[in-house]
């Protein structure tokens, strides 16, 4: 009988690792929560109505269609049993392993205060993105309907909260959309006085690049009008809006349209992994995982993606942590694989080594920052050379020719007309 592989998420890290199997002598099962593999660097795209999801999106059955070693099914893990080598999932099914790969990604954090998550939503999932790009284009109709002068305010003011790559994509944005999308198309107010604040408790935005890249990008968003309120913290949500803390002080900011973008939390999935192996979490829900990516104790489970607090073990150097972004989890994933084929060879497992090859950010039209990590040292450049770079390296990233036709042509008619194409939404939720 074949060894039967269990992976949990076909996110980057999912779905790299049951590729890298394909020629391997193993069964294969993928379960996600959804039917589709998303492409979440563009997910802001869709919430803001640049992209339809279709454009972002394939469906998991259609991935692997060829690839006849896998069965995908779509389910919600919700309990593993480590010593029977099972996963229970919601509907009461339970499936048999005997390799598991956790890639179960991750949720929003709002840092201990959850009852503020209906006021200000995150951008986690296709959902969450259409209930972002709803809230956005309803607050503009509300203000149409509107006569008085403070709720109009305050249904015209976007508050974005969290100064890192998603929070800026969407303040710049919203900016645009203000500004170049909708101008026309309103009687009574004009769309161009509406208020976009990016709200960050730190001290500059986009935390994880240098300064000078930091700086750059904080010029390009207020080029494209968007007010930066760095150093400021938040101490309340609500219906009406946010409270804020800064240097000078309390302050209330009144928005109908809050946007979360601050904190990141690892899937629920890591505390059942305490509850039946006895692995350790770190501060922000994370599995923390040995060398090889598996957990002490039961080398037949490895943790990759997002869920996993992962480590990069370069020979002659002191390890170092692993970023949460794409490339990671796509390099834990092939990395998962090649460590179960050794397995299987009876051969000793190899230390996951990161190869950074830098981070990517757009502000808007025509701007971006780009630092990247080359062999002949770092190439750090903003403003229109980086934004062709970040729109390039996105599409070809794409899943599937199709997507990555249909994503250059709406960015071609959205760049010579200013038009974002999904403004289709619905009032009822």
């Amino acid at each position: 009988m074949r060894p039967h592989v269990l992976i949990i998420g076909c996110g980057f890290g999912g779905l790299e690792a049951a590729r890298a199997l394909r020629a391997a002598a193993v069964d294969i099962t993928v379960v996600d929560k959804t039917n589709h593999h998303l492409f979440q660097p563009l997910l802001y795209q869709v919430a803001t109505a640049g992209l339809s999801a279709p454009s972002i999106a394939a469906p998991i059955r259609h991935l692997f269609r060829a690839q006849r070693n896998v069965t995908t099914l779509m389910g919600e893990v919700v309990a593993i049993d480590a010593a029977a080598r099972t996963v229970s999932l919601k509907d009461g099914a339970v499936l048999h392993w005997d390799h598991l790969i956790v890639a179960a990604g991750a949720t929003h954090s709002y840092f201990g205060r959850d009852d503020w998550a209906p006021f200000a939503p995150g951008l986690k999932t296709l959902d969450d993105a259409f209930e972002i790009r709803r809230r956005v284009l309803l607050a503009f109709e509300q203000a149409e309907r509107e006569d008085d002068p403070a709720r109009r305010a305050a249904l015209m003011q976007f508050v974005v909260v969290g100064g890192g790559p998603t929070g800026v994509e969407l303040a710049g944005t919203f900016a645009e959309i203000a500004r170049h999308t909708l101008p026309g198309e309103f009687r009574r107010i004009d769309p161009r006085q509406a208020r976009v604040l990016l709200v960050e408790g730190n001290a500059r935005v986009l935390q994880a690049m240098p300064e000078r890249l930091s700086e750059r990008a904080r010029e390009q968003l207020a080029a494209l009008g968007v007010t930066v309120r760095l150093g400021a913290r938040v101490t309340g949500i609500d219906a009406e809006g946010l409270d804020i803390t800064t240097a000078a002080g309390p302050e209330r900011l009144a928005s109908r349209c809050i946007v979360w973008a601050a904190g990141v939390a690892a899937s629920p999935l890591g505390r059942a992994l305490v509850d039946t192996t006895g692995c350790t979490l770190d501060r922000a829900g994370r599995v923390v995982v040995g060398p090889d990516l598996s957990l002490t104790g039961f080398p037949a489970i490895q943790v990759i993606g997002d869920l996993a607090a992962a480590q990069s073990h370069t020979p002659g150097k002191a390890p170092t942590p692993v970023p949460g972004v794409s490339p990671g989890a796509k390099q834990m994933g092939r990395s998962a694989a090649a460590n179960i084929l050794r397995r299987l060879r009876g051969e000793a497992t190899v230390p996951f080594r990161y190869a950074d090859y830098g981070n990517l950010a757009t502000i808007g039209r025509n701007s971006a920052v780009v630092d990247l990590g080359t062999p002949a040292g770092a190439l750090r450049f903003s403003g229109y050379p980086a934004w062709l770079f970040w729109l390039f390296a996105h599409v070809y990233f794409l899943i599937g020719f199709r997507n990555r036709f249909v994503v250059l042509l709406d960015w071609a008619w959205a760049y010579w007309t200013y038009d974002r194409g999904a403004r289709v939404v619905t009032q009822k939720r």
